[in-house]
């Protein structure tokens, strides 16, 4: 496997920190997952108990494949046996507030010295300098809302509404393992580990990155608009005779008549009037006016057939049980057979990368809570008086 003989501390709570440590055991790392006592909060979301599986579906996607510990770090016994864990790994992923690492004394700067070949992986909310660093902040609050995200995705005639959960967290969970890829490729060259800063706010940024270039050099701010509002006539999306949603977005001018011919409009495709780029505001509402009766007149299935055949950009508006159905979405590998930890399996979401001739499948399924902490912390070197008092009776 790729990441074979790595060692990854997973010591993060909801998405972001334990998605890239979930990509990074289903590429072959040894990924174990610390705990508190009570457990990761997103443990219980959309969890049926009688499923018999270790908790909701979010979790089990970031956390499959790990194995998992449960401590109480701000006990001496807790705390000595998250050092003893730190000294063979090579990568420590956390989310928790700087402040809040370093009254623990697992800071970067406290524990660097002792670990001088550890990538520590440091995920927050607003980084790691300024005034707010320890404000508290999710993906909705931070990624979404403070970044802009938002304001540019929401048309201003909507009232705000939040994005979808995890959307921005899985963003920055990609961005903190380039990060700590990146890290490590320097390692093996200095021997040397070093940190890793990522926020949900810098991912943000990243991710608007076309509007926000554009308002940082020009002043431009762009918004999304209602649809009869866009510059462009063919660009957006359209609605069929059976009533589904079609995005169309033209690559350039030559796919202007190429649509009006899939139309049954060959005329518009000649009118200098409509030839892009067109600025007349008339002009462009009596094209789109045109062009939303054509698409109102044709099925999807019309719609699929002669937009395909003109090679033209294009995609339904499907729903997450198209999606699921989509034998193109199979085929590109969007889904995968997760075990459920008692014999069966399930289908889930695949990660985002693809080595062909290679299977980076989930290496397991999700640990239930302390489900491995007696194991772990023995092979971490601790005596079993230490361990019993590390993991106390809440776990077995």
């Amino acid at each position: 496997m790729l990441l074979k003989g790595l060692k990854v501390i997973d010591w993060a709570g909801w998405i972001a920190g334990p998605g890239c440590a979930g990509l990074m055991a289903d590429w072959g790392a040894e990924v174990i997952k610390v705990e508190t006592f009570a457990g990761d909060p997103i443990r219980s979301a959309h969890h049926d108990a009688a499923s018999g599986d270790p908790a909701g579906p979010g979790f089990t996607l970031d956390n499959r494949g790990k194995r998992g510990v449960a401590l109480d770090l701000a006990t001496p016994a807790g705390h000595r046996a998250m050092l003893a864990l730190l000294e063979g790994a090579d990568v420590l992923i956390t989310n928790f507030r700087p402040g809040g690492l370093k009254r623990l004394g697992l800071d970067y700067g406290s524990i660097r010295e002792r670990y001088p070949k550890l990538i520590y992986a440091s995920v927050s909310a607003f980084g790691l300098v300024g005034d707010e660093i320890d404000k508290a902040g999710f993906d909705i609050t931070v990624f979404w809302g403070r970044s802009g995200v938002g304001a540019s995705t929401i048309p201003p005639n909507q009232e705000p509404f939040p994005n979808r959960p995890g959307f921005g967290d899985h963003m920055t969970a990609l961005a903190t393992l380039a990060g700590v890829l990146a890290a490590l490729h320097e390692r093996s060259r200095t021997g040397v580990g070093r940190l890793v800063e990522v926020s949900l706010m810098r991912a943000a940024a990243y991710a608007l990155g076309c509007d926000l270039s554009a308002h940082l050099r020009h002043g431009a701010t762009q918004t999304a608009v209602p649809r009869d509002q866009r510059p462009v006539a063919n660009s957006g999306y359209f609605r069929t005779a059976d009533d589904r949603w079609v995005g169309l977005v033209p690559r350039g001018p030559a796919d202007f008549p190429l649509l009006m011919d899939a139309l049954g409009l060959p005329q518009l495709g000649g009118d200098p009037r409509y030839q892009p780029p067109v600025t007349d505001p008339e002009s462009v509402q009596l094209l789109r006016t045109a062009i939303d009766a054509a698409f109102a007149k044709l099925t999807l299935e019309e719609i699929r057939e002669r937009l395909d055949a003109a090679d033209l950009a294009w995609a339904p508006l499907a729903t997450l049980t198209e999606f699921e159905m989509d034998p193109q979405a199979h085929a590109a590998g969007c889904f995968v057979e997760q075990p459920n930890g008692h014999g069966g399996s399930f289908w889930a979401p695949a990660g985002p990368v693809r080595f062909p001739g290679l299977d980076t499948g989930p290496a397991g399924p999700a640990p239930r809570l302390g489900e491995h902490s007696a194991e772990v912390l023995r092979e971490a070197g601790l005596s079993e008086a230490e361990i019993a008092e590390a993991i106390g009776a809440a776990i077995g």
